[in-house]
């Protein structure tokens, strides 16, 4: 069973859709005792980072995660805004994220040259290292982006992909159980789809 953790930011229901689609038994929950019995965790998220922490704090959700992700080492997946969460703290506001990844996240800064900000449409990833849920994924592969900040890791060894866009930044994380995606692989179609058959198969 695959949780798609529900803390009131994050596009719910198209993730599921796309479990559904492949077969795939999943749910969408807030409750900390369906949490408890996943097999597998999806932290997504919409929005702002301060928001969301506070989000996860008021629903009681940080201590089953940390509990699921830390100690059980449960396979967990954070995608946007989720995979912000992952970091130590956010230039977007004062609260601390989760600090699973030794990380921060910080906005664009793109000194002029004429890209805007968010960074929104479809972009390519830079594969840094192979990893078992990157089978069928590789340099060039595309996917759907919509952010205004990124994530930069203090431990290179943490990073599993660079995207451009005016700067090389930060596109996939990953230690241990833990996975991180500044894209949304649920809009992002046959390299998205694949992303998620390897992390039902992790």
């Amino acid at each position: 069973m695959i949780v798609i953790v529900d803390y009131g930011m994050g596009n719910l229901r198209s993730i599921l859709n796309k479990f559904e689609r492949m077969e795939v038994e999943a749910k969408i929950s807030s409750d900390p005792a369906e949490i408890e019995r996943a097999d597998k965790l999806v932290l997504p998220g919409v929005g702002a980072f301060d928001a969301a922490m506070q989000n996860l704090r008021q629903r009681g959700l940080i201590p089953v995660l940390e509990k699921k992700v830390l100690q059980e080492k449960t396979p967990i997946m954070g995608i946007c805004l989720g995979m912000q969460l992952f970091s130590k703290h956010s230039e977007e506001g004062n609260v601390d994220g989760l600090g699973w990844i030794d990380a921060r996240t910080i906005k664009f800064r793109l000194n002029g040259n004429g890209l805007r900000v968010p960074h929104m449409g479809w972009n390519s990833i830079s594969v840094d290292r192979t990893w078992g849920a990157m089978e069928g994924l590789e340099t060039g592969s595309r996917f759907y982006f919509v952010h205004s900040y990124h994530v930069c890791c203090n431990d290179p060894a943490d990073r599993l992909a660079t995207t451009n866009y005016g700067i090389d930044f930060t596109s996939m994380v990953q230690r241990d159980n833990i996975l991180g995606v500044q894209f949304h692989p649920e809009r992002s179609h046959r390299y998205g789809a694949r992303l998620l058959e390897n992390f039902v198969r992790w």
